[in-house]
């Protein structure tokens, strides 16, 4: 059965039973600002720890302490009759074994309405762990019923109640959430467990995590606050830009900018590496660096609006992260910067963005002079085999972005004092929206040229989705700057 919450007719089979859609297949779109927003919340409330950081930042205190998950975070629907999940990025899924299972332990508890928080996982027996990797294959087009069977949900937090927000102390939730789920074999509790003191988290750490391969941990505290503690991931990076320190820092590498290389030779930029230097390194480094610097098409700044100054690719760090994200809140991919180096003309070339991932707490290691520029020793791989990653094995030079189409282009003149002044407006579609969230559908972009001003050349830009807005633009910028004595050229 489908959801009286799901328009029928709109969901695409995959399966038997089991059919996908989207948020925008929902009869209250509302569901996933829900959705969204708890992942935002949690998340930005979530803080990143290795296990040599537990005691020190963790004070003894009643903490549920529960085993990660590595699968996709996804919300559980519950209309009183029947269930269904739907993740931060609009996806709908319907028709999976647990979900029938759910349904059931929770009528049977007496629920109207609930949705619930979890991780979608796929279920192995021996081998290595799951993987979110193996969500996304098995989900996207699963090959018989023993695939539909290995998908489960293990339930983490219960966010709403017959329609109203569940607030109070944890520990209530989660006597609600064992009472409901115990019974279930699909759809069941996260494994979890109440500790008092940060040794006995540390010893969870070590018999979940480095004795039986698990992704980490997440430790919560009504009073506290909530940890994901993981193990730290090591990575090689070239470097590829650099900032200088201000003020007692003057003289000083304040950050690295650092890149993966693709398979197709090209420069992945993957984030920024602040930590882990000794102010020897930081002398040191900044002289050198300051012989490497080379043109780029592409400029980048620092979290201090500092610009780094691009270098020849010929070094290559080791660094370690607590974690890799690759999703926005909203279920995005977080999309980086490719870059293609010159080393004839000495200038990188701007490629385009494309999805690779963020990463918590990077931390510097050291130079490693036993690794080369090239993509056996940088590849991204070392990223994806964590996180899942798309088009990584495209070549990112075929994936050229759509070209823009003029809408309309206008310039005006006017004399003064002998002078030429030159106002012109241009509007044109991206068509680039749906290849990249960094990219607007609509553009306009206004000059104004005047040689007799201190300031002689200003710019003005305005963005939209919507053409019946950017034409409102356009027409409003026309009205406000092109007035009497502006002749048309």
């Amino acid at each position: 059965m489908v959801s009286a919450l799901i328009q029928p007719g709109r969901l695409e089979t995959k399966l038997a039973e089991y059919s996908t859609g989207s948020a925008s297949d929902l009869t209250d779109p509302a569901l996933l600002q829900r959705t969204q927003e708890y992942r935002r919340l949690i998340g930005s409330r979530m803080v990143a720890l290795g296990k040599n950081e537990i005691r020190a930042r963790m004070p003894d205190g009643e903490y549920h302490v529960s085993r990660k998950i590595d699968g996709e975070f996804t919300v559980l629907v519950f209309d009183g009759k029947d269930a269904f999940t739907l993740n931060p990025g609009g996806t709908v899924r319907v028709g999976l074994p647990f979900m029938a299972e759910a349904a059931a332990l929770l009528g049977k508890a007496g629920v109207k309405k609930a949705l619930l928080a979890g991780e979608l996982y796929v279920a192995r027996d021996g081998g290595p762990r799951p993987r979110v990797h193996d969500v996304s294959k098995v989900a996207r087009q699963p090959q018989d019923a023993g695939e539909l069977m290995s998908l489960r949900f293990a339930v983490f937090d219960w966010m709403e109640l017959d329609g109203k927000p569940v607030a109070g102390p944890f520990a209530e939730t989660w006597k609600r959430i064992r009472k409901t789920f115990d019974a279930g074999e699909l759809a069941r509790p996260v494994e979890a467990l109440f500790v008092k003191k940060t040794d006995e988290i540390e010893a969870k750490f070590e018999a979940w995590v480095e004795k039986e391969g698990g992704e980490g941990l997440v430790a919560r505290s009504d009073t506290v606050g909530s940890f994901k503690i993981k193990p730290r991931h090591t990575i090689d990076a070239a470097v590829v830009g650099f900032t200088e320190g201000v003020e007692d820092r003057k003289g000083m590498l304040h950050d690295l900018l650092v890149a993966m290389m693709r398979n197709d030779g090209t420069f992945h930029l993957f984030g920024r590496v602040g930590g882990g230097f000794t102010d020897e390194n930081r002398r040191a480094f900044l002289s050198d660096l300051r012989d490497m610097v080379v043109e780029s098409e592409y400029a980048e700044v620092n979290p201090d609006h500092v610009a780094y100054e691009m270098v020849r690719p010929e070094w290559v760090i080791e660094m370690s992260c607590l974690d890799f994200i690759s999703q926005t809140t909203r279920g995005g991919t977080i999309d980086r910067m490719v870059l293609n180096w010159d080393g004839k003309a000495g200038k990188y070339g701007i490629v385009r963005r494309l999805p690779l991932a963020s990463a918590i707490s990077p931390q510097f290691i050291r130079r490693r002079e036993d690794k080369q520029i090239r993509p056996e020793d940088l590849r991204t791989k070392q990223i994806a085999e964590i996180v899942e990653i798309p088009l990584l094995e495209r070549d990112a030079k075929q994936l050229g972005m759509p070209r823009s189409e003029l809408l309309k282009r206008e310039a005006f003149t006017k004399v003064l004092k002998g002078q030429t002044m030159v106002r012109k407006l241009v509007m044109w579609k991206t068509n680039k929206e749906s290849e990249s969230g960094g990219f607007p559908a609509y553009v306009v972009h206004f000059t104004d040229f005047s040689p007799n001003r201190k300031t002689p050349l200003e710019r003005e830009l305005r963005v939209s989705n919507s053409r019946e807005q950017i034409e409102a633009l356009y027409a409003s910028l026309t009205a406000e700057n092109i007035v009497k004595g502006w002749a048309k050229a």
